[in-house]
């Protein structure tokens, strides 16, 4: 299923659409909080950091009986601490041991105050004032020492987050509905685009697909000029220069097999194990045997010569083979060598050679013996006709002389024949 193209696409899509809006939530998110964060301790510092609304906290109105009530008045007048009583409150606690006096919470005075703040914990331990935000805490709080008249009093504000937290809650509902459309969008999208781009690859695998089978006739069409229309016009130019080179391989490999089968000679190719992988007619008749795709060069050459040696020769061996009294002659070689090929036995039928020099040999000891006998007689009676000059009878002389003519005569023949 993955393995498609457009499902690749749609899931990089899909992924990338989801990994940003998951990026953007979770920037948003974290800065909607730091926002709120350091605009409540921004508040609180100016507030508390206002010379007038200090001095309102720690001077007393004369004849004031509850002073703690005072200070709720002045912090409930002041705007610039954002005392919504929802989210943020205060609280006037007492000074020694952080009871409830008075606040936005609606709590019987004398009361403890239920809280784990490290801030309040500090400013009850004797500091004036502490705003530590610990990023650990679901709120946000300031607590501050008054020294009202004779009574020490501590002002605690809390911002329990809940704007924060209904914040991000919408804006997690706004990032899923974008992110929703933004799948469905990126989905419409990333087919029209898998569309676009395997359209072309599709006539090419089909082009190619035809070219495997031996059809180079078809042509792709060309729908653009773009990386994959480049792509496709070469593709169909490889397939035109593809089919004129196959063609004239084939006419170049017809005109090889013609040529082997109709050879004289017999020629029988081996793979490097041994077996045979072509042979021609002439080969078999030479030899008297059939030839097959299971017959090694051992059963037809093995008691001449091993097939290692003949690989190992650097140019070819010559070796001599009588076959039902015919004289064969092989010549054995190598070849492609670089590419782990085989041996090349080529035969050669010398059985008419053969038998010519055996008549020539024969013609020679005859006409040797043929000359051989009027040569003699011809230098015995000129020897004797040299040695006994003038002694021999005049009848005798001439009869040798006759004889060394016929003898002459008979040469002359033997010589024309």
């Amino acid at each position: 299923m993955f393995r498609s193209l457009h499902m690749k696409l749609m899931l990089i899509m899909t992924l990338l659409i989801i990994s940003l809006m998951t990026v953007v939530g979770a920037f948003l998110i974290n800065s909607v909080a730091n926002y709120y964060t350091q605009d409540f301790y921004t508040q609180m510092s100016e507030a508390f950091g206002d010379p007038d609304f200090w001095k309102d906290l720690e001077t007393p109105i004369e004849g004031e009986e509850d002073a703690a009530s005072s200070i709720a008045h002045i912090l409930d007048t002041n705007s610039t601490l954002g005392i919504d009583n929802r989210s943020r409150k205060y609280y006037v606690l007492d000074g020694t041991d952080g009871h409830w006096l008075a606040g936005s919470d609606d709590k019987e005075s004398g009361q403890a105050m239920p809280n784990d703040s490290r801030n309040l914990m500090r400013v009850l331990a004797g500091e004036d004032a502490s705003d530590d935000n610990s990023p650990a805490a679901a709120y946000m709080d300031v607590a501050v020492a008054v020294q009202r008249g004779e009574g020490r009093y501590i002002v605690y504000v809390q911002d329990n987050g809940a704007n924060v937290s209904a914040l991000n809650s919408e804006l997690i509902t706004l990032i899923v509905e974008a992110l929703i459309f933004g799948l469905i969008i990126s989905v419409l999208l990333s087919f029209l685009l898998s569309k676009t781009l395997i359209t072309p690859i599709e006539r090419l695998t089909e082009g190619a697909e035809r070219v495997a089978d031996g059809d180079f006739s078809h042509k792709i069409e060309v729908a653009s000029r773009d990386e994959i229309g480049v792509l496709t016009d070469t593709f169909n130019d490889m397939a035109g220069q593809l089919q004129d080179t196959i063609r004239q391989v084939e006419n170049e490999r017809n005109k090889l097999n013609t040529l082997f089968l109709h050879m004289t000679d017999g020629v029988v190719a081996f793979s490097r194990t041994g077996e045979v992988i072509h042979f021609n007619p002439s080969a078999e008749e030479m030899l008297h045997r059939p030839i097959g795709t299971d017959t090694t060069f051992g059963e037809l050459f093995g008691g001449l010569v091993s097939l290692e040696r003949v690989l190992a020769v650097p140019d070819y061996l010559q070796e001599e083979q009588t076959v039902e009294e015919r004289f064969l002659q092989l010549l054995m070689a190598p070849f492609d060598r670089d590419r782990q090929g085989g041996v090349l036995v080529v035969i050669h039928d010398v059985t008419e050679q053969r038998k010519n020099e055996e008549m020539r040999r024969e013609f020679v000891a005859n006409v040797s013996h043929e000359l051989r006998t009027p040569l003699t007689n011809i230098r015995s009676y000129a020897e004797t006709l040299v040695d006994s000059a003038g002694d021999l009878p005049p009848a005798m002389e001439k009869k040798f002389l006759g004889v060394i003519l016929n003898e002459s005569d008979r040469m002359t023949h033997i010589v024309q024949d």
